[in-house]
């Protein structure tokens, strides 16, 4: 009897899936289902592939490796319909892109249910709603969908996704048929085995090692350190608006000072209970973004701070740990801007949220 995958676990079935790896075949193929605006977390996710990869354990596929003149539509079609693997790389503008949920993801989880391929929902960036969507039902990675953008150790979540794909692959795999021992018969000179390699049907081999480092200017740095700072803006306004609307008795307040400088208050009963002064252009960190306790006008004075950094991929920010007890594990995290929003943010409601726990 063959066995259907079901939501990432083996289980009996009548059916035969019309899908799994044949003894042939060398490794899994997987396709990324991602937006575009999500391009360099799929990159970060894909350079810790490399091993399984290398190991011969998955073969890769996204919609940048479709060549000059070639249908960008019949060529997604075709990995959506055929290959092994499908990751759901979430993220809100993955949700909202029509293309991807109705496209690739619908598709995707019909052939889930028929047996045909894993799907497994990665949650890049944090998603309202997406437990609700058809792939809700599925047991996503990170552990508890939790986004990888709000991990305090990115890589380490990677890692995880890497080793969820690792199990899936070896899922697929077909079970080896029983032993059983054949008759003493005569045998001629066996022939050397044939060093050739049978081609895939379709499949023009090339490496999947093609990504070069990338730099980053001063003009890059700055800039993405004023994106990152108008995002914590935005972030703070509307969660102080929506703190307010889900807690009785509780009122934020969100302050546009000048360009570069924003306070945040939060009132019980009408009482100041947290304040805070976020803004660039301090003397002390002339590349990052300073958190101040209560309502200040100094640059001069600061209780954390993010500082923009870069690796040879991306740019992102990194915490001093000043206002944290964790400080070792808080300078290493690579922050999104949503992590950094949400860092800021956990400073200023601690005070609120203290003795609830």
């Amino acid at each position: 009897m063959f066995r259907k995958i079901i939501d990432g676990e083996t289980r009996n079935a009548d059916k035969m899936p019309t899908r799994r790896i044949a003894q042939e075949k060398q490794l899994a193929t997987l396709f990324f289902s991602y937006s575009h605006k999500d391009e360099a977390l799929r990159d970060q996710l894909e350079t810790q592939l490399a091993m399984l990869k290398r190991q011969g354990v998955i073969d890769t596929w996204h919609d940048r490796r479709i060549d000059a003149g070639q249908e960008l539509h019949a060529q997604i079609s075709s990995h959506v319909e055929n290959d092994d693997i499908i990751l759901l790389l979430v993220s809100p503008d993955f949700l909202a892109s029509d293309y991807c949920y109705d496209q690739e993801m619908l598709r995707a989880m019909a052939r889930h249910d028929a047996g045909e391929a894993i799907v497994i929902p990665v949650i890049l960036r944090p998603s309202e709603g997406w437990t609700g969507a058809p792939f809700g039902k599925l047991n996503a990675v990170p552990a508890d969908g939790k986004p990888i953008t709000l991990s305090p150790d990115r890589d380490q979540a990677f890692v995880e996704v890497a080793g969820a794909i690792r199990k899936a692959a070896a899922r697929l795999l077909p079970k080896p048929a029983p032993f059983t021992p054949a008759a003493p018969q005569m045998r001629s000179v066996a022939q050397p085995p044939s060093l050739s390699v049978p081609a895939r049907q379709g499949f023009a081999p090339r490496s999947s090692n093609l990504r070069l480092a990338k730099t980053f200017s001063e003009r890059d740095r700055d800039r993405f350190k004023d994106e990152s700072f108008e995002y914590i803006a935005r972030f703070f306004d509307t969660s102080l608006a929506e703190l307010g609307a889900r807690n009785p008795g509780i009122e934020g307040s969100f302050r546009r000072v000048d360009a570069n400088r924003f306070t945040a208050s939060i009132y019980r009963a009408g009482q100041a209970v947290s304040r805070c002064t976020i803004f660039i252009g301090s003397s002390m960190l002339r590349d990052g973004i300073a958190f101040a306790y209560g309502e200040t006008n100094s640059n001069n004075s600061l209780n954390e701070s993010l500082s923009v950094v870069a690796d040879d991929q991306s740019m992102f920010l990194r915490s001093m740990g000043m206002a944290s007890y964790s400080r070792q594990q808080d300078e290493a995290a690579k922050l999104s801007q949503e992590g950094a929003a949400e860092l800021y943010w956990g400073l200023l409601i601690a005070p609120l949220q203290q003795g609830q726990r």
